[in-house]
């Protein structure tokens, strides 16, 4: 079974960016985790800035993938373009957040993709995307 978990802008600085909310793991550790707790999913990840290289991604894998966890980070509270991708794709797409969006800035309150996801994860630390990997066991 593949599955991509997908990021977005400013989830490579994992790590190092604000730890009192984003945690101390970089995410390439974190994944090679992921990797051996789930040996079952062939899973891949696709970290990029750009938001046409999020939405690309979408589109190349969300006709074949059986799933994809997608934290779109700040382009979830902005990006209408990569909503609009969830929804034309049918690999089901869980949204995951790392911090409780809804304890944070009130911008960080609407999600552009929430309405075309399987389900949402947030605030859970990294364990989100845990969580959103059991769903496709």
């Amino acid at each position: 079974m593949k599955i991509l978990i997908l990021n977005g802008p400013n989830l490579n600085l994992l790590g190092t960016r604000e730890t009192s909310i984003y945690g101390n793991q970089d995410f390439n550790s974190f994944f090679e985790e992921l990797k051996s707790k789930f040996p079952q999913l062939e899973l891949e990840y696709f970290q990029s800035n750009v938001e046409g290289e999020i939405i690309n991604k979408l589109q190349e894998v969300g006709f074949t993938y059986e799933g994809v966890v997608l934290n779109a980070g700040g382009y979830t509270h902005t990006s209408v373009a990569i909503g609009d991708a969830v929804k034309a794709i049918v690999s089901p797409v869980v949204e995951v957040h790392i911090s409780n969006t809804f304890s944070r800035e009130s911008f960080r309150h609407q999600s552009f993709i929430s309405p075309h996801a399987k389900g949402v994860i947030i605030g859970f630390g990294l364990e989100s995307y845990t969580l959103a990997l059991k769903n496709f066991i």
